[in-house]
């Protein structure tokens, strides 16, 4: 029990790292690693709202109703977004500062919304719990390397410690999007080459092996080699399908067409002349 426990714990934090290996939350993975301290703030805020919706949702899990569950979920996350946004801003405004809009958009990181789906809807509090941590842990350690990676090369410091010469100028490019975006590659490969070595699948592209949402698309499989287009594309001849079946049962009425003034006038005429021959 305890292995199986430690594992769901340390899974999130290697073997399917939230953003290096199932490729989640880039959003403000890109956005706020502008520096190591934000890293660890968005982290931390991102690991506390996990923890708290696993729990309450694993808790729940079986009151909740099938068709509105989704609903429930970000329910219960925006619940606690509220509360850690509330707490940044009273304790460290800095840091609510500096993530900006990022903080509240927590409610939609897919990441919560992925494990409240697939993990806490399903298992008991505890592992639902080691699950939010372990993903959490992951998802902060992610954020602070690239942090540190883009404001040392960009500011030439790491936690506003100068480690550069303030006479080498600074790479710039690291604290702006393309930097963003070459760090995350240079990661997601250095994490595809560890992966490798140790006979594990890589991150290639996005397929349904990748995709948060699998458990409840009918139509996906655990081969890493379909895309989601290809998912996609199956469905979309059912789609269809069903579509022109509607509307073959949905048929108008057919009203017959208006007599036009000159037909009625003829017609009068007629009934008149057939009155006086009488």
């Amino acid at each position: 029990m305890k292995s199986k426990n430690l594992n769901i714990l340390t899974n999130g934090i290697i073997k399917e790292n939230p953003v290096l290996r199932l490729m989640l939350g880039t959003c403000p993975t890109l956005a706020v690693t502008t520096a190591a301290i934000n890293g660890i703030g968005m982290g931390i805020a991102a690991t506390i709202v996990l923890v708290c919706s696993n729990l309450v949702i694993s808790l729940l899990r079986n009151f909740i109703p099938d068709k509105v569950r989704i609903p429930a979920y970000i329910t219960i996350i925006a619940g606690f977004v509220s509360v850690v946004q509330m707490l940044v801003k009273a304790f460290t405004p800095a840091i609510d500062e500096s993530l900006g809009i990022f903080l509240p958009l927590i409610v939609v990181n897919c990441i919560i919304l992925a494990r409240a789906e697939m993990f806490a809807s399903k298992n008991p509090v505890l592992p639902s719990v080691l699950d939010g941590l372990g993903m959490g842990i992951g998802f902060t350690a992610t954020l602070t390397l690239m942090g540190a990676i883009r404001e040392l090369f960009g500011a030439g410091s790491i936690f506003s410690l100068q480690l550069i010469p303030e006479s080498i100028s600074p790479m710039i490019i690291f604290l702006l999007p393309p930097g963003g975006f070459f760090v995350f590659g240079i990661l997601v490969a250095v994490s595809n080459a560890i992966a490798k070595r140790q006979g594990k699948p890589v991150v290639e592209h996005l397929g349904c092996a990748n995709c948060p949402a699998r458990a409840a698309c009918k139509n996906a499989t655990l081969d890493s080699e379909q895309s989601v287009t290809e998912c996609v594309a199956k469905e979309q001849p059912a789609v269809e399908q069903e579509e022109v079946e509607a509307k073959k049962e949905v048929k108008p009425k057919t009203k017959k067409p208006a007599k036009q003034p000159t037909e009625q006038k003829t017609e009068e005429k007629e009934e008149k002349v057939g009155g006086g021959d009488e």
